[in-house]
C-alpha cells in the first residue's frame, strides 16, 4: 500500500511539472508557422510570377505534412520545459523575429 501511495504522489508531482499541452501546441504551431513562412515567402518572391501560386501551394503542403508529423514531439518538449513565460511569448509573437527572441536560451551567469 505504501508503494502505491508513493507511486501516486510521484505521478502527481511529475504531472504538475509539465506545461499546458494546449498552450504548448499553440506556441509550437505559431513558432513553426512564423519561421517557416519567413523563409518560404522569400523563396516564393524570387520565383517567376507565373510560378508563385503553384510554389506557395507546394510549400504549404510540405509545411502542413511536416508540422502534423512532428507536432506531438514539439508539444512534449514544450511541456517538459515548463516555461510559461516563453510559451506565452511564442503565442503572442507576430513575426519570425519576435518568435525567435522568445526561444533564445537564457543567459548563463
Amino acid at each position: 500500500m505504501r508503494t502505491v501511495v508513493l507511486a501516486l504522489a510521484l505521478a502527481l508531482a511529475t504531472a504538475a511539472c509539465k506545461g499546458d499541452a494546449q498552450k504548448c501546441e499553440q506556441a509550437a504551431r505559431n513558432y513553426a508557422t512564423l519561421t517557416f513562412w519567413k523563409g518560404a515567402n522569400a523563396e516564393i518572391e524570387k520565383a517567376p510570377p507565373a510560378q508563385r501560386d503553384a510554389l506557395r501551394k507546394k510549400k504549404l503542403s510540405a509545411f502542413t505534412n511536416e508540422l502534423e508529423a512532428n507536432i506531438d514531439f514539439y508539444v512534449q518538449q514544450c511541456q517538459s520545459a515548463n516555461n510559461d513565460d516563453q510559451v506565452d511569448c511564442m503565442i503572442a509573437a507576430k513575426t519570425a523575429e519576435d518568435v525567435a527572441k522568445c526561444a533564445e536560451p537564457a543567459e548563463s551567469n
